[in-house]
């Protein structure tokens, strides 16, 4: 039924700036904007070894006011204490510190500064499959 991860979102009052901080954090612009003039209602960034989307919507059309709870969704990252010092850097605050979760799983989680959770995790398994 589920085969794959999508597209992830997260809501912002400010989607411009979420936008920056999300290009800073990535590496990398977003390759889709609307509306395309004006103000940003979306945007999405293409990202990792498969490509997935990660969008920012305007937080106006949340279905409910959104807050650090609720699902995470775990990124892979070759070093998470490092992720997570970079996230805390760049303006994040803590979540949950990293955990070792049994060997070859290590998670990390941040609330960034628009108040969505992000997590990173390091997943052997990710890299299994990559190979």
């Amino acid at each position: 039924m589920l085969r794959g991860l999508t597209t992830v979102t997260y809501y912002a009052d400010d989607v411009e700036a979420a936008g920056r901080w999300y290009s800073e954090v990535l590496g990398a612009e977003p390759y889709f904007r609307r509306p395309v003039e004006g103000p940003a209602a979306y945007l999405e960034f293409r990202i990792g070894d498969y490509q997935h989307e990660l969008g920012l919507i305007d937080s106006r059309y949340a279905p409910e006011q959104p807050g650090p709870n609720g699902v995470i969704v775990y990124w892979h990252v070759d070093d998470v204490e490092a992720a997570y010092q970079r996230l805390l850097d760049l303006g994040a605050s803590e979540h949950e510190k990293p955990v070792e979760r049994g060997p070859g799983f290590v998670t990390a989680s941040v609330v960034d500064p628009f108040g969505n959770v992000l997590g990173v995790m390091f997943n052997q398994h990710y890299l299994d499959v990559l190979r």
